[in-house]
């Protein structure tokens, strides 16, 4: 179940209560008569089943309340309300199938931003992986890939593809390859650093490395493996089950790949360089196709599971 709590101008509240009404799903409506003060309105609140959410949240965009009012949607963990199951039952469709493209939409925005935050998480994660395939380690190279943010990114070129964004698209784009430049170059010079101090050498690029030799040698299972994790992933956020992302992203060799890079430029070592460079766009590649394939694939079953709910009338 989801939990709206709108402030709307008091000439639309019963409009916007005539439209909970009639929409399947709702239920425990409440209305606060002038509550709101900031912007001043009525507070209307009411719980929904996820099934009906999207359509629900569309419908009252279309009153303009963004901008007049407002809309937050908050997941409810534990309801226990017989009028709630009997809502979640009437609503058609599965919960679980259920996409909230404003919500994702938003989320996806949010992340895709390339603000301090996001470019030190992907630098350090980098550095770690820097460390990682410097000493052959594979458990180094498991924590950096937990660590990288780069999802959000990915996440957001998908969905805005699928909506048909274009400034979306390219706000992403910009999130992640500024991001993932910027984590480069510090990367490099962190490993120049660590050459200074004599933890790192050019002898440790050259090894052999057998547990992190793949990073710079992609082949077609890498793009295999990145378009398995970009539905896994893409899954996981339209579902709710953020908990799913920690396996993604340790499934795909994005942040290694970018490490090795940067390490094997830092001391001239160019096919290393161009091997992982490689390595890296397969792993963008896959995940954003896979990802915007499969939020297609979910906006098609979900109409069309609904059609067949509803029926012809």
């Amino acid at each position: 179940m989801l939990h709206l709590r709108l402030i709307t101008p008091a000439g639309r509240t019963d409009e916007v209560v005539r439209l909970i009404g009639r929409t399947v799903g709702t239920t425990h409506l409440v209305v606060l008569p002038g509550a709101a003060r900031d912007p001043a309105g009525d507070v209307v609140m009411c719980d929904v089943a996820r099934e009906a959410g999207d359509e629900l949240i569309g419908a009252l965009r279309e009153f303009d309340l963004e901008r007049t009012g407002s809309i937050a949607v908050e997941n409810i963990d534990l309801s226990l309300s017989g009028r709630a199951d009997e809502a979640e039952e009437e609503a058609p469709g599965e919960g679980a199938d259920a996409v909230l493209w404003e919500h994702l939409a938003d989320a996806s925005h949010e992340e895709s931003t390339l603000s301090v935050t996001y470019v030190a998480l992907l630098a350090v994660a980098t550095m770690l992986a820097a460390c990682g395939v410097m000493l052959d380690n594979a458990i180094l190279i498991v924590g950096a890939m937990a660590v990288g943010p780069e999802f959000g990114p990915l996440a957001g070129i998908s969905t805005a593809l699928v909506r048909r964004a274009p400034h979306l698209v390219w706000r992403s784009l910009w999130a992640l390859l500024a991001g993932f430049a910027l984590a480069m170059v510090l990367t490099a010079g962190f490993s120049w650093l660590l050459d200074a101090l004599g933890l790192f050498e050019k002898a440790m690029v050259e090894a052999p490395r057998p547990n992190t030799a793949f990073i710079w040698k992609p082949d077609w299972m890498s793009l295999v493996v990145a378009f398995l994790a970009g539905i896994a992933g893409t899954l996981s956020l339209t579902s709710a089950k953020s908990g799913a992302l920690i396996g993604v992203a340790i499934s795909v060799t994005t942040v290694p790949a970018a490490a090795n890079a940067a390490v094997a430029l830092s001391y001239a070592d160019y096919a290393q360089t161009w091997g992982s460079t490689w390595q890296l766009l397969a792993n963008l590649g896959g995940i954003v196709l896979a990802g915007t394939l499969t939020l297609l694939a979910q906006k098609w079953f979900w109409a069309r599971q609904r059609g067949v709910t509803q029926g012809p009338g």
